[in-house]
């Protein structure tokens, strides 16, 4: 295994531990999960791997196969900058859970997670080393609490206010299951999603527009919502139950999220129960008033995943929608197996005729969340 021998030949030893965590593609659901709604995302195929070995002294040395600069060493979480602030962040949301005088280790990172496409590498990422500390310090957190502890890291450490969406996903998703998740309970279950069976497949198109949310224009929205829901009197939009007179209530930017979120939550419980009856392929009308809804009412897409949806349902896709924050990144697309070449050239040669650079297709399958090697 690759990030094994780095990390003998960066620390001179084999790792304690060797653990795995998937990025994650968000099927419906989204800017729904820090307003307390539903959300409905599965693994896929990469991830990021973690060879650990604890360090008793507090020293953190980080090894990413990824980078260009050799093995990092951190005296202290202060020094973290970049990727590292990930990982660090994890070890100092661990606190006085870790026995010893201060949680330090030896790391080295792999991952293949395409960067950029909104797949959620960050929290593969922050989950793969939490679950491989948790896991050498016997401390006894389940999936969601690695989840939680994930997030609070990237939260309070990274200064990125994001929702609990992608580490739950990444540390909870089962093989061949998509994640429904109450993001106020957080109870969660597993929903089959078997696209082959039906002649489907899903098709992540990357649209090599790199997004970067932190601060800017997620945490705008975010704060709008929480904006709208105190105009509102509810916790959150979660609780809002009468959607026309809550919109006869607010004016611009808080209405337009206001209808978004609320609708959405009714999109992932609509598309729920069209997988459950069996009628798998009548989902891509969900997914296409999906990205409607975030191009027109969230205002979080781009010319490039518009013209990804637009080309994919043309070439012969049954339903297409941006996925993750937006600002670029993928779209995902329920395609007919026997249209994927049809509905990659239609893409493709959109693309072209607008002179946006060439997308790339990664078609993805449900995979198995965080686990050891």
């Amino acid at each position: 295994m690759r990030v094994v021998e780095a990390f003998r030949a960066a620390y001179g030893a084999s790792p304690e531990t060797v653990w795995h965590a998937p990025g994650r593609v968000n099927l419906i659901g989204e800017h729904t999960d820090y307003n307390d709604g539903f959300v409905l995302p599965f693994a896929v195929p990469w991830g990021v791997t973690a060879a650990v070995t604890p360090r008793s002294d507090g020293t953190v040395r980080l090894l990413s196969l990824q980078s260009t600069d050799g093995p990092v060493t951190l005296a202290n979480h202060d020094e973290s900058t970049g990727w590292t602030r990930y990982v660090v962040g994890v070890l100092a949301m661990l606190g006085d859970r870790v026995p010893g005088s201060a949680a330090g280790a030896d790391i080295a990172i792999d991952g293949d997670v395409p960067q950029g496409a909104g797949l959620s590498s960050s929290a593969a990422l922050e989950v793969a080393v939490a679950s491989a500390l948790n896991d050498l310090h016997g401390l006894g957190m389940t999936p969601m609490e690695i989840a939680l502890l994930a997030q609070k890291a990237e939260n309070d450490f990274v200064g990125m206010p994001c929702g609990i969406m992608d580490q739950a996903a990444s540390a909870l998703c089962a093989e061949g299951q998509a994640l429904f998740l109450d993001c106020r309970s957080l109870a969660s279950r597993n929903i089959p999603l078997d696209l082959a069976s039906h002649g489907l497949s899903m098709l992540i198109i990357d649209t090599q527009v790199h997004h970067e949310h932190a601060g800017g224009e997620y945490a705008k929205r975010r704060a709008e919502c929480e904006s709208a829901a105190r105009m509102l009197g509810v916790p959150a939009l979660r609780d809002v139950t009468d959607l026309p007179a809550a919109l006869e209530r607010l004016q611009g930017d808080e209405r337009k999220r206001t209808m978004h979120v609320v609708t959405e939550n009714h999109r992932v419980e609509a598309l729920i129960g069209l997988l459950r009856a069996g009628a798998v392929a009548e989902i891509g009308a969900l997914l296409n008033a999906s990205h409607l809804s975030l191009r027109d009412q969230y205002e979080v897409s781009s010319p490039e995943l518009d013209v990804a949806v637009e080309a994919a349902v043309k070439g012969g896709a049954r339903g297409a929608r941006m996925t993750g924050g937006g600002f670029g990144g993928s779209a995902i697309a329920l395609v007919p197996a026997d249209r994927l070449d049809r509905v990659q050239e239609s893409v493709a040669g959109a693309y072209a005729e607008r002179g946006f650079q060439a997308p790339r297709f990664l078609p993805a399958t449900p995979a198995r969340g965080a686990h050891r090697l």
